[in-house]
């Protein structure tokens, strides 16, 4: 298999495992669950080093990995800065009291996302802005399904955003807080390959939009959460929306580029 191919195959078996998710149940979809977030590493990680090279997939590892291993340690031992929170046994082993998964799925989506901003600004600051909320509004899905699930559990879950009882506004704060740190050191650490995106990244592209999209549908058709379909759905639509948007444009103009290039000239034979 190519090397481009590859993330794109990724991608496939990533997208199949989530439409099987909630079809299944109990202990069959914590396993799932824990696959699922194995699958989304490996295909942002194998996407930035196939992409970008090993300096762009070290720095990815070292700042979402293990920027989000030490945050939820931080989260867990203090409340700081998401809320007193625990873990049940649910997602495999942990340490410190953090399922070793869980900072695999901070980096499963900090890819697609700083790509996403990449693609539609040029600015730093707007790149690590648009980035940062661009991952934090993925925990507007993220956490009710997981607490509906019963995989954590807050102690203290006031003040709550309207509909989303169970999950305190310091989560999504404390997400929030943490996706700009890791935005702001994935620049210097990456180097100038992550400046810009370009059609190297359609697999991450497609990711995003597909978490969005199948997200939205999950909650609010197959999850019964629609609190968190609507609340999610506004949230990522800050990147997702005009990530569609660019792209289906592009597309457009390349179709269009191609209709009006005129035939190539054919003499006739003397």
């Amino acid at each position: 298999m190519s090397r481009g191919r590859l993330p794109w195959a990724l991608l496939a078996v990533l997208v199949l495992a989530q439409i099987c998710y909630p079809l299944t149940g109990g202990a069959t979809r914590a396993g799932l669950t824990v696959a699922t977030v194995v699958l989304g590493w490996l295909l942002s990680v194998g996407h930035a080093l196939l992409s970008r090279g090993p300096r762009t997939a070290l720095a990815l590892v070292a700042v979402a990995t293990g920027g989000g291993f030490a945050i939820e340690a931080l989260g867990v031992a203090t409340g700081f800065p998401f809320g007193s929170y625990d873990y049940s046994g649910e997602l495999g082993p942990k340490l410190a009291g953090v399922p070793l998964i869980i900072p695999l799925a901070w980096t499963w989506m900090a890819w697609p996302a700083w790509l996403t901003a990449a693609r539609l600004t040029g600015s730093r600051p707007g790149r690590i802005a648009l980035a940062a909320v661009g991952l934090a509004a993925w925990d507007l899905f993220l956490d009710p399904q997981m607490v509906a699930e019963g995989y954590w559990r807050w102690r203290d879950a006031t003040p709550a955003l309207p509909g989303l009882s169970g999950i305190p506004v310091s989560n999504y704060l404390g997400w929030l807080l943490f996706a700009v740190l890791l935005m702001t050191a994935l620049r210097p650490l990456a180097g100038p390959a992550v400046d810009h995106a370009d059609g190297r990244d359609a697999p991450m592209f497609a990711l995003y939009l597909w978490t969005y999209a199948s997200s939205v549908l999950a909650h609010a058709v197959f999850l019964r959460l629609p609190a968190s379909a609507l609340w999610g759905a506004a949230g990522m639509a800050v990147a997702a929306v005009p990530l569609a948007v660019t792209l289906l444009r592009a597309r457009r103009d390349g179709a269009g580029r191609g209709a009006a290039r005129p035939a190539p000239r054919v003499d006739a034979p003397a």
